[in-house]
């Protein structure tokens, strides 16, 4: 009886008692603050009991439960549902997301698989209750967690029904470790909670350590292990060739701050090139209207990606307003610019384009990316600059000096064909903890 108290005790004044406490009570906010995002975009109206735990998909095998939170992590985590349909066909993937544009990638991506060995929902948000409905539902044998995304009541209630849990392709940068560090009552046992931390590097093994994370190895980054397909690659020859032969470039997941800065650069290199083309594709379907009206503000003539329309000769700037065609862009490019780096918001995956054996530059804010940047910089695929006026300069010199623009995007292609294979790594984890 007396252990009996003493656990009750302290789970009454655990600091993961008092987040889900806090939790609870905010819950009517956050109902409102997801009416309100569907403002802007509608889909976040939609589905709200999957983030409570109910749902109307059933699975009918064992289930392998894969989370990616958005878009990008969705997309880093192709390789891994590849190879988990191939070497687990008796059991279904059940594939969760945060955001409606992660979800609508995952029904883009497995259309034909969706419905049969490939199951996606909302993940429950971190309440205990609605955590607890989606593990009971689902039953999931192994979570795995996709980079970074996990929460305190997912990993407990995982503990608790010993369902073991992987974080795969894991990345901490120093300032999320920090972060985590002022929370440590609460984060600690998170991260020792998780059965396997697969992080991509051995600085971000020390880091997840240094947090509590018990069993933790350097698997590389599975972003290396993207392909490209066939069919994709005769996509992407074809609208080239509707393009004409012209030079573009493309500003990639630009965020807010970002685009002003970018439409001056490209007014600036059409001076010297005047049938420079620009491919801009802002980070957010949310911010697409307010960005083309930003290019009209600034004089430039666009067409939109979304109307169906291919620029013409007159056109300065494509707006890539579509979804789930980022990759496909790259393919058309000389040049790519890879956002969220002239502002402070860490960067985005220069692996993309590189995996094309297109030369990429950034900016200088590549924390979520700092081993890979680092690296992509010293083999001579990447250049950083600080701000519209050496990122002008960087694209003159490459569209001016074409051995040098092959030179880096043949080092940039050569960096992702030598850094292959933290799948396999993976997949024996995989192995392992089913």
């Amino acid at each position: 009886m007396p252990t009996l108290l003493i656990q009750l005790v302290a789970t009454l004044f655990s600091l993961r008692f008092l987040y889900s406490l806090l939790f609870v009570l905010l819950l009517p906010v956050v109902l409102l603050r997801t009416w309100y995002r569907g403002i802007k975009s509608p889909e976040y109206r939609k589905r709200v009991g999957e983030r409570l735990g109910f749902y109307r998909v059933a699975a009918s095998k064992p289930v392998i439960w894969v989370h990616s939170v958005s878009v990008g992590e969705t997309l880093a985590a192709v390789p891994l549902v590849k190879r988990l349909l191939a070497d687990y066909p008796n059991h279904q993937l059940l594939i969760t997301t945060m955001t409606p544009t992660g979800s609508a990638r995952v029904q883009d991506l497995y259309k034909e698989q969706l419905g049969k060995q490939v199951l996606h929902v909302y993940a429950p948000w971190d309440l205990p209750t609605a955590t607890g409905r989606f593990l009971k539902y689902f039953k999931p044998q192994l979570a795995i967690v996709m980079e970074t995304e996990l929460w305190p009541n997912w990993v407990a209630q995982c503990n608790v029904r010993k369902i073991p849990m992987l974080l795969a392709n894991a990345r901490l940068s120093e300032r999320s470790a920090k972060g985590y560090a002022k929370v440590s009552g609460l984060t600690r046992p998170m991260f020792a909670g998780v059965d396997m931390i697969a992080a991509q590097t051995e600085q971000e093994v020390e880091r997840f350590k240094t947090l509590g994370a018990i069993n933790t190895q350097a698997c590389g980054s599975i972003k290396f292990d993207h392909s490209l397909s066939d069919e994709l690659k005769t996509t992407a020859a074809e609208l080239k060739r509707q393009l004409g032969d012209r030079p573009i470039w493309i500003a990639a997941s630009t965020r807010l701050g970002e685009d002003e800065i970018l439409l001056q650069t490209h007014q600036q290199l059409l001076k010297q090139f005047p049938n420079l083309l620009m491919i801009l594709v802002p980070r957010h379907p949310e911010r697409f209207n307010a960005v083309a009206d930003m290019i009209d503000q600034v004089g430039l003539t666009k067409v939109r990606r979304s109307h169906g329309q291919i620029p013409t000769e007159k056109d300065q700037v494509w707006l890539g307003d579509s979804m789930g065609e980022m990759n496909l862009m790259f393919g058309l490019v000389d040049i790519a610019f890879v956002g969220g780096s002239l502002v402070d918001t860490g960067g985005h995956n220069m692996l993309e384009p590189a995996l094309w054996g297109v030369p990429v530059v950034t900016g200088q804010s590549c924390f979520n990316f700092l081993d890979i940047s680092q690296k992509l910089q010293n083999c001579g695929g990447l250049k950083q600059v600080g701000d519209g006026q050496q990122l002008q300069q960087q694209i003159s010199q490459w569209l001016t000096d074409v051995a040098a623009k092959q030179q880096a995007g043949d080092a940039a292609k050569a960096f992702i064909e030598q850094n292959r294979g933290a799948i396999d790594r993976v997949m024996k984890l995989i192995k392992h903890l089913l």
